[in-house]
């Protein structure tokens, strides 16, 4: 059977990529791209689904920014432009190998790009939720949409991936994701790549 994408809580995982602090004033729609990721987090352990967080070279570009929520996550931190380094690798073997990666964070063109290759090459289906994505500019981030779709990921949105993982509103845990979808999501200007799909 082709892969189709379906997301599964057993078998998924979390991957918040680089976003920090010195980001903050550089990155287009950078405060609605961590609001999407801080839902997902919050979804993630709702469902008990775990959660790798990655910084890139935090001494010079600063921690996680606070409202990511990720307090309590393990920053690995990284010079790399992959999160798929040695200390993540050896989470997803402790983890059991799970098949599906969820990617949020930031730049879509450079450790975006450059994770979810290494996660396709090792076998993994990747889920890149393109309202909890970004770059510097729009162009790279699109364009990296773009390039990603075409090596095999599948694009998705912050909502589309609570819903794909609860499935049912009979889901024990439904009524908490639902509150986390109250309020729509905002708009991070996906608009134009979508009417070039």
């Amino acid at each position: 059977m082709a892969r189709i994408g379906r997301l599964s809580i057993n078998d998924s995982v979390l991957f918040l990529c680089d976003m920090q602090e010195k980001f903050r004033p550089n990155i287009f729609q950078f405060t609605n791209i961590v609001s999407n990721a801080a839902r997902l987090l919050q979804a993630s352990r709702v469902l008990s689904i775990p959660s790798i967080l990655t910084e890139q070279y935090p001494r010079g570009l600063g921690p996680t920014v606070p409202e990511l929520g990720a307090e309590d996550l393990t920053a690995h931190a990284k010079t790399s432009f992959t999160m798929m380094i040695e200390e993540v690798e050896k989470e997803l073997q402790t983890l059991g190998n799970p098949k599906q990666a969820i990617l949020c964070g930031i730049e879509a063109h450079a450790c975006i790009a450059c994770t979810t290759f290494d996660l396709l090459e090792k076998g993994m289906e990747v889920h890149i939720v393109a309202d909890a994505v970004s770059s510097r500019s729009q162009t790279d981030r699109l364009f990296a949409l773009s390039r990603l779709k075409q090596s095999g990921a599948f694009l998705t949105t912050t909502e589309a991936v609570m819903l794909q993982l609860v499935q049912d509103a009979k889901h024990p845990n439904f009524k908490q994701v639902q509150k986390l979808l109250a309020h729509p999501s905002p708009d991070t200007g996906l608009l134009a790549f979508f009417s070039a799909l």
